[in-house]
């Protein structure tokens, strides 16, 4: 059983606010178990989006992990993630949207190697 995501988000953004970074929830989603989008703002038009990995990655023996991956391997303009995030919002109203500010790009993130 995972945490909560509002106890996951809350103790994602305590992480970034130790490590200097500014971050708010945008989107508020389902308490229990709303998908978590993260959005990394690097200040200069451009952004990196983390999505929540597919189930297929996860690890049976560590169930509550949450793992993302970045939908590209390079920042995109800020706009296409913006697009992106109301798609997916459209699709999953229970989601969250979290958005960080970092000009070096740090996200704190578990990543999924696939």
């Amino acid at each position: 059983m995972r945490l909560k995501s509002s106890i996951w988000v809350a103790a994602y953004l305590r992480r970034c606010q130790t490590e200097g970074v500014f971050g708010a929830v945008r989107r508020r989603g389902a308490e229990e178990a709303g998908a978590v989008f993260v959005k990394v703002a690097l200040l200069n038009g451009n952004a990196m989006l983390y999505v929540p990995a597919p189930q297929t990655v996860y690890d049976d023996s560590r169930p509550i992990e949450r793992l993302f991956m970045p939908i590209s391997k390079e920042p995109v303009p800020e706009p296409s993630v913006e697009e992106r995030l109301q798609k997916e919002v459209r699709f999953d109203p229970d989601a969250w949207i979290v958005e960080t500010e970092d000009r070096a790009g740090r996200h704190f993130l578990d990543l999924s190697r696939d």
